[in-house]
């Protein structure tokens, strides 16, 4: 739950709560947000806390991941980038029920072509990710964007996060490269709020949930991005096709 570009790897699970919030609630729960929690260190905008997230995300052949086949359901492998900046996060996200844990390493974004190897190199600070890639058989399989506005505060229970992203966008990708926003569809007009925390849940928190009458649910902005796009429905027309004239 390290500042949103942190380089250092995580390993500690955290709590992970999610809200689908209609984008005519949005700013007030973002204002009472602001108003009880610092902004978080890496925003810019003029409350300090805002930025531009775009993120590649890989998947099976098969959708595996999509489809929460076995293993591939606790696991997500994705490239993240802040903005235009050259720095880009290699991550693993892992989830188990409402607990989260992330491992994050950094490279250039000159040496993003080198997730397209067949070969993974033990001399490339992105060796785990690319191993990982390989050994699972994942592949590139969209883009998706979104602007997040991030808050943070330190308690005695650890660090808590706010954060809530709006114009959450995607688009297909078939190579590790980034596309331009400009050819992304809209997945959805909700903005999604992610709460987390270690240990119970901040009284905090609590009263945001109370007063804006929220109610968590499960929310995944990557299947929200298959979904629209039809990726796994292409991809399982293609599937049957094949089966009807081997």
């Amino acid at each position: 739950m390290s500042p949103s570009t942190e380089t250092s790897e995580s390993r500690e699970f955290a709590s992970e709560l999610k809200f689908v919030v209609p984008a005519t609630r949005a700013a007030a729960i973002r204002d009472w947000a602001r108003d009880r929690l610092a902004a978080d260190p890496n925003g810019s905008g003029e409350a300090g806390d805002t930025y531009l997230t775009t993120s590649l995300y890989f998947d099976t052949e098969q959708f595996d991941v999509y489809r929460r086949n076995g293993s591939f359901k606790r696991s997500k492998y994705r490239v993240r980038r802040y903005g235009s900046g050259p720095i880009l996060f290699l991550e693993r996200k892992l989830k188990t029920k409402n607990l989260v844990s992330k491992r994050r390493s950094t490279v250039d974004l000159s040496e993003l072509p080198r997730l397209s190897d067949d070969k993974a190199f033990r001399d490339w600070g992105g060796f785990w990710f690319q191993r990982r890639l390989l050994a699972r058989g994942l592949h590139p399989v969209c883009q998706i964007s979104y602007e997040r506005t991030a808050r943070v505060m330190m308690t005695p229970n650890g660090p808590i996060r706010f954060t809530l992203d709006r114009d959450v966008r995607a688009a297909p990708v078939d190579k590790a490269e980034f596309q331009p926003l400009i050819d992304s569809e809209l997945v959805t007009s909700a903005c999604i709020l992610e709460i987390k925390y270690r240990h119970a849940m901040p009284a905090l928190f609590k009263q945001m949930v109370v007063k804006f009458g929220l109610s968590p649910q499960p929310v995944s902005k990557y299947r929200l991005a298959i979904e629209t796009l039809q990726l796994a429905h292409e991809q399982h027309r293609k599937s049957a096709k094949a089966v009807v004239y081997a």
